[in-house]
């Protein structure tokens, strides 16, 4: 077995042999395992365990022999206890999911404070099996059929080649100690229960499961990675990012059969995972919505929208904009007095008659039954008639600010003056107002 992870590291992983590491030993079988072999390839380790304090005294039991099994072999340990069940109140999750974000938080601040390169845990081949039977069990994407990937960012799981069979015989064979949690019997927990009840199933029926069952693993791998990179591609055919928001071309997107695989396979980093409502909204109104938690996708006429909620969160405080001044908040525009009756034409400056306004100037979103006299033209127009008119989307509408003298609009910024202070041929003095990206 010290063979076979040797071999494996030198060709997978071979950045581990120079790196500093961190072990995730809880005292079970598989992470004492994992240490043993690790401390005799005498690599670069310390140890960290997590006492999620669930099994009264048998948690403070399991870190005291980490402890001591470190302090004999002369290994770095780091050892913390989390409160579980009252993060787990606190944020209204289960215990697992709270102890995995605990667990992984901790790991990522120790290596940051320890200078660590990478953390190591002992996921082995019946744990990725077990992943993926609950993961199709739920209806997942490819992503999750894969199961436990072999590396994520610093986290790598060198364990995945050997299965728990192995494993154990290893320990038996050395006559090795570890610590077991009896949680590991209960039928409760699905994991469990897949392990116990379902995997012994396919095991009987096939004696050469496993090793299917990573050869599998090994083409589903690749199918991803084929995925990823006809993704990329169509990607950049179908997809203009302009700062957080991405609009994706309907007519582009269509091009392909098979295409709301591809949206899907776009969206899903974003949480979204209604796929029959996003498969409507392609041929749906314009002005449709659908969330996930962090973010919006809205169709636009000839285009879905993708971006972060807070573009459709209405911002009701008012800014103020005093006469010769510069504001940064909430975006940047400055005023300032023309000498010159030279006037440029850009979107971005406007310039008007000075002596009709009266400061300070506010700034604000729009609201429902505002109207203006646009440049150019004699009568009032409401704002929500000039932004279906410009084409403006919900969130194009969100992200508008209003310039006003008092409660008479002066420029819908970035876009349209307002008539009633243009620049005349009796104005004495002339202002320049710029807005600065």
């Amino acid at each position: 077995m010290l063979a076979k992870l040797k071999t494996h590291i030198q060709n997978r992983f071979p950045e581990l042999q120079q790196a500093k590491l961190l072990l995730a030993v809880s005292g079970g079988i598989d992470s004492i395992v994992m240490l043993h072999l690790f401390a005799e390839l005498k690599l670069n380790i310390s140890v960290a365990h997590c006492n999620f304090q669930l099994r009264q005294s048998e948690s403070d039991k399991d870190m005291e022999f980490v402890k001591s099994l470190c302090l004999r072999l002369g290994i770095p340990f780091f050892g913390i206890r989390f409160d579980t069940e009252q993060y787990s109140r606190e944020k209204g999750q289960s215990i697992q999911i709270s102890a995995r974000i605990l667990r992984y938080e901790w790991f990522d601040k120790l290596l940051d404070e320890n200078k660590l390169d990478y953390v190591l845990t002992a996921h082995h081949l019946d744990d990725a099996v077990e992943t993926f039977l609950i993961n199709f069990s739920r209806g997942t994407g490819l992503e999750g059929l894969i199961g436990i990937p072999e590396q994520n960012q610093r986290i790598i799981r060198p364990m995945l080649i050997f299965s728990r069979d192995e494993i154990n015989a290893q320990a038996q064979a050395m006559e090795w100690s570890w610590r077991e949690d009896r949680t590991n019997a209960e039928t409760k927990y699905l994991r469990n229960k897949i392990r116990k009840e379902v995997v012994p199933i396919f095991k009987k029926s096939n004696p050469g499961f496993l090793n299917s069952f990573a050869n599998s693993l090994v083409y589903l791998n690749e199918a991803n990675s084929m995925l990823k990179d006809a993704s990329k591609q169509y990607y950049q055919e179908v997809v203009k990012e302009l700062g957080e928001k991405h609009f994706i071309s309907i007519i582009a997107l269509k091009r392909r059969n098979n295409y709301l695989a591809y949206l899907h396979y776009w969206l899903q980093p974003y949480g979204f995972k209604a796929w029959s409502d996003i498969d409507t909204l392609v041929e749906g109104a314009t002005g449709k919505l659908i969330y996930s938690d962090s973010h919006v996708l809205l169709k636009n006429r000839a285009e879905l929208i993708l971006a972060p909620k807070s573009a459709l969160e209405t911002d009701n405080e008012v800014y103020y904009l005093q006469e010769n001044e510069t504001i940064k908040q909430p975006i940047t525009i400055k005023n300032e007095q023309q000498n010159e009756r030279t006037i440029l034409i850009d979107k971005k400056i406007i310039y008007v008659d000075k002596d009709q306004l009266k400061f300070p100037l506010s700034l604000r979103r729009w609201r429902e039954g505002d109207c203006f006299y646009p440049l150019g033209m004699r009568g009032a127009k409401k704002l929500s008639k000039f932004f279906k008119d410009e084409k403006y989307s919900q969130i194009d509408k969100g992200e508008t600010w209003i310039l006003c003298s008092e409660n008479q609009i002066v420029w819908i910024v970035g876009n349209r003056m307002d008539d009633r202070f243009k620049v005349k041929s009796t104005t004495k003095n002339i202002l320049k107002i710029q807005l600065i990206p």
